[in-house]
């Protein structure tokens, strides 16, 4: 039986190993590598099957499985070599993590960073459930994942992982007036080295990020645009790809502004760099609707130690935005803001934080392009 310390908010990975330990999270015949434990997640498998579905579709009060009938259109194995899986296109594939979660303990499930930065929109559905990625307090099932690739044809397979999930118990959610108070002592947004002021943190249900656009000092560059048509994108391989075989760099225009082109997915990176302490982790959500014509984001999760160092020789490291514009061309600026950091509390500090030691990619990042990518060739 898992007994959880008192207090309210996200188990560290201390205790998501005690979950595992205790059956909470299971994956049957299978092991759990202790690898896949993240400072405030668990990274989720990919099971040995998968379908090809003619359309997405939540369960409601039924199992996902009841569900299925003449929605599949095709099975996969993806057990050996892996299977392709063509843009646009929605694919159900089985995880192989199962939950049996306890009456105060409820999930939620995000993609990859990596995941999001190819353009592979994901989401878990679950058994009675009519909401996507959010998994209530005492569930007792499967999870699937739906997968969605929207720029390139992906080769996935078996065990790779796509998505994360996070277990929390209690009111885990920080106040905009905490993360108000918490900056002022621990800083969680710099600019060019230092604090941001208190006064100009932007701070509505979450703390809002901006878009840097000024890029490249010499040549202007800012981001990447995903090509149209590209060659298959193996996921199943470890050598990195060229990069410009799938992307293209994106300059800015006078005025530090850039214009998005309808439904093409850019990489861009935020203004401001973020710094997540040991005592908190934060989610990047969706930004309101009506505050323009684009959507940013598909990675959600910021584990505790991101753009952290105790010995403070650095501040903060930048998010990398996944953008996409609607329907018509849509200009953003310099210092736009475009997307939100949500906060939670931590039930106890993790015991390892996000970083090189366990394997993190993206500490310090001033590149936006995810770990599948190399540079150009003859390109330093």
């Amino acid at each position: 039986m898992l007994t959880l310390p008192a207090g309210d908010g996200v188990l560290p990975n201390q205790w998501l190993a005690a979950a595992i330990h205790e059956g909470v999270i299971d994956a049957g015949e299978f092991t759990i590598p202790t690898g896949n434990v993240q400072p405030a997640s668990l990274d989720l498998r990919l099971g040995e099957v998968g379908y090809r579905m003619r359309c997405s579709f939540l369960p409601d009060r039924v199992g996902v499985e009841e569900k299925l009938g003449d929605l599949v259109l095709e099975q996969l194995d993806l057990h050996r070599g892996g299977v392709v899986l063509e843009p646009g296109r929605p694919y159900l594939i089985p995880l192989k993590e199962r939950l049996f979660l306890p009456p105060s303990i409820r999930a939620k499930a995000n993609p990859k960073s990596s995941t999001g930065r190819l353009d592979v929109f994901t989401r878990v559905i679950t058994d009675g459930s009519y909401r996507f990625d959010e998994i209530s307090a005492g569930y007792h099932g499967r999870l699937y994942l739906e997968v969605v690739p929207l720029s390139f044809p992906i080769r996935v397979r078996e065990d790779l992982t796509l998505n994360q999930l996070r277990l929390s118990v209690g009111r885990s959610a920080v106040s905009d007036d905490e993360v108000r108070s918490i900056h002022a002592s621990a800083p969680l947004l710099h600019e060019g080295g230092r604090p941001v002021a208190g006064s100009e943190l932007a701070v509505s249900n979450g703390l809002f990020l901006s878009l840097d656009l000024r890029g490249d000092d010499s040549q202007g560059w800012v981001g990447y645009r995903a090509r149209e048509n590209t060659a298959l994108l193996d996921l199943t391989r470890s050598e990195p790809f060229e990069r410009d075989e799938y992307w293209e760099r994106v300059r800015r225009e006078e005025g530090n502004r850039i214009v998005l082109s309808p439904k093409r997915f850019y990489l861009l990176l935020s203004k401001e760099a973020v710094t997540i302490p040991p005592t908190l982790a934060a989610e990047m959500t969706a930004y309101d609707p009506t505050s323009g014509e684009l959507r940013t984001h598909y990675a959600g999760f910021f584990d505790p130690g991101f753009g952290y160092d105790a010995g403070g020789r650095f501040h903060g490291s930048r998010a990398a935005l996944e953008v996409r514009a609607h329907d018509v061309p849509f200009m953003v600026e310099h210092g736009q803001p475009v997307c939100k950091l949500t906060f939670e509390r931590m039930l106890e500090a993790p015991t390892s934080l996000y970083g090189p030691g366990i394997g993190s990619s993206y500490q310090q990042q001033e590149e936006t392009l995810g770990k599948h990518f190399a540079a150009a060739r003859g390109e330093r």
